[in-house]
């Protein structure tokens, strides 16, 4: 073992001591909390960055590295494993969770005890999630993500808040609940819950342990679908992401990200091409899931007038996408599906921190006033001035919103654009002379459907709100709010100057994926580090 192989554990231990240590800092030190806050988050990334170049440099065998804790050896200990699909993730978590504390500072960090501690956990199951190698310890995680979430939900605990809380805790139990019975069915069938051993034993399963198996790899989907909210499990995030405060909506959309991810590593590693009668095993349920969740957000975008709503419905819809993607079942779409992933993520948690700034500006009223006006062709106002001076937090707002409202209608020139067109251009491609099938045609269809409804329903909010008769109060911007969604668009923007560079990467994890017999050799094929005594003798 070598010294960077315990860098690994670090995503779960440096959230992990950071809360505890925040929990012992008084709620009056604000300033020290955030900044604590902001180190522990800052260490986490950079260690990410650091797994990047350790992966570049072929520092781990196979491109994978693994962590036995306690110098247990998989599958009978806790496995932690490093590759390019985890670490693209852990980017963009701290990314985002670094983004959210930054526009939390100024208002939302401070209406409630232990927001700084809660926060450090959530991203302690987040992470712990991406990393563990085995069904159990995945199990705990997602408790202690959901856990944390909670508290974060009633953070500036109002009516509504108190009421989406609760919906979401019933259904986060219920969902648990199917969490265990499928690991009891998956454990009873093949005696392991580590990932890499499930992978190893799933085609010499017999008959009736195949059964077993699948019908725990059926609740487990259950609990993970409703994670990535796809119709009809996903009722509880339009009214989850209405009520919450808006950088923990932006920490939401990331634990439906996490579902997303979960199916992606289970089904491409489990459910693989040597997985016998098993070899994708439910790829049309997703499909047909995927392609109803991309309708249902669609239409939810185009009859949405809150807009609350249609960011809800801007996560419902890039999960569905995503779903749909695996459900085709070709693992050359992986790369394009993960450019996506990272792009969408992005522009829907820089679009929920926005709409609280147009909410501060244009209050319900100011916008019912101008949508009466627009009804009735109302000219009050057109005379006299002719023109008004804009300031320049008005005009960071307007340019934000059309860069958020490009990239997630999937609009040219920015990376939205690129991620639907690498996902066409790779379905055309594999096709071949053929020709697409009728599945392929169908969710080329949706995706160009998707992001005509997506513009038309950004572009009548931006009229409304930026075009108005009726003007709100003005806007005061503060640094850290600014430079939370400047930062998230910006990276939008690196993204579609790199694209050629960070597609190549993104291609790299869908290699890794499609061909999981390099996960499964590095996981079960490390040994324990020796004893000193065992080898060095009296």
């Amino acid at each position: 073992m070598f010294w960077f192989d315990h860098l690994i554990a670090l995503p779960i231990l440096l959230p992990l001591l950071t809360g505890v240590l925040l929990i012992f800092v008084d709620e009056r030190r604000h300033e020290l909390k955030l900044w604590l806050n902001a180190a522990g988050i800052l260490a986490t990334l950079l260690v990410t960055i650091g797994f990047i170049r350790l992966i570049g440099n072929g520092h781990f065998n196979g491109d994978t590295g693994v962590y036995l804790a306690a110098n247990w050896i998989a599958p009978f200990g806790i496995t932690l494993v490093i590759d390019r699909f985890a670490v693209m993730m852990l980017l963009l978590i701290n990314l985002v969770a670094g983004a959210s504390l930054s526009f939390a500072y100024t208002r939302w960090s401070r209406l409630e005890v232990h927001f700084h501690s809660l926060f450090q956990f959530l991203l302690m199951g987040i992470n712990g999630a991406l990393i563990t190698g085995d069904l159990f310890n995945l199990f705990v995680f997602f408790e202690v993500m959901l856990a944390a979430s909670y508290g974060l939900l009633l953070h500036g605990k109002n009516k509504a808040r108190v009421s989406a809380s609760m919906q979401y805790i019933v259904l986060n139990l219920v969902a648990s609940f199917f969490f265990l019975i499928g690991i009891a069915l998956i454990y009873a069938a093949t005696g392991t819950l580590n990932l890499a051993d499930l992978a190893r034993s799933i085609g010499e399963l017999q008959p009736t342990q195949r059964t077993m198996f699948e019908t725990g790899a059926a609740l487990l989907a259950i609990v993970f679908l409703t994670k990535s909210a796809i119709w009809p499990l996903g009722f509880w995030l339009p009214v989850t992401y209405g009520a919450a405060a808006p950088p923990i909506t932006a920490m939401l959309v990331l634990v439906t990200k996490v579902g997303v991810y979960v199916l992606y590593r289970l089904w491409m590693l489990v459910f693989a091409s040597d997985a016998s009668s098993s070899t994708g095993f439910g790829s049309q349920l997703l499909f047909w899931g995927g392609m109803i969740t991309v309708g249902y957000g669609s239409l939810g975008l185009l009859a949405s007038q809150d807009v609350r709503r249609l960011a809800s419905y801007s996560a419902v819809l890039s999960s569905g996408i995503m779903l749909t993607l695996l459900g085709l079942n070709q693992a050359e779409l992986t790369g394009a599906a993960m450019f996506y992933l990272f792009s969408s993520t992005l522009a829907v948690t820089a679009f929920v921190m926005l709409i609280e700034l147009m909410e501060r500006v244009y209050s319900p009223a100011a916008q019912m006033l101008a949508i009466t006006m627009e009804a009735f062709a109302s000219d009050i106002g057109a005379k006299g001035n002719t023109g008004v001076i804009i300031p320049g937090a008005m005009v960071f707002l307007g340019l934000s919103f059309a860069f958020c409202a490009v990239v997630m209608s999937g609009m040219p020139p920015l990376s939205g654009f690129i991620a639907k067109f690498g996902i066409v251009a790779t379905l055309l491609m594999l096709s071949g002379d053929i020709g697409p099938s009728l599945n392929d045609w169908l969710f080329i269809a949706a995706l160009f459907t998707s992001g005509l409804f997506a513009i038309i329903a950004l572009m009548r909010l931006g009229v409304r709100i930026f075009w108005a008769t009726g003007h709100g109060a003005t806007l005061k911007l503060h640094l850290t709010e600014a430079l939370a969604i400047f930062s998230l668009l910006l990276l939008c923007v690196m993204m579609t100057i790199a694209a050629g560079p960070v597609r190549s990467y993104m291609d790299r994890i869908g290699d890794d994926l499609s061909s999981g017999d390099n996960y499964i050799e590095q996981v079960l094929n490390r040994g324990a580090v020796a004893s000193p005594s065992s080898s060095g003798g009296k």
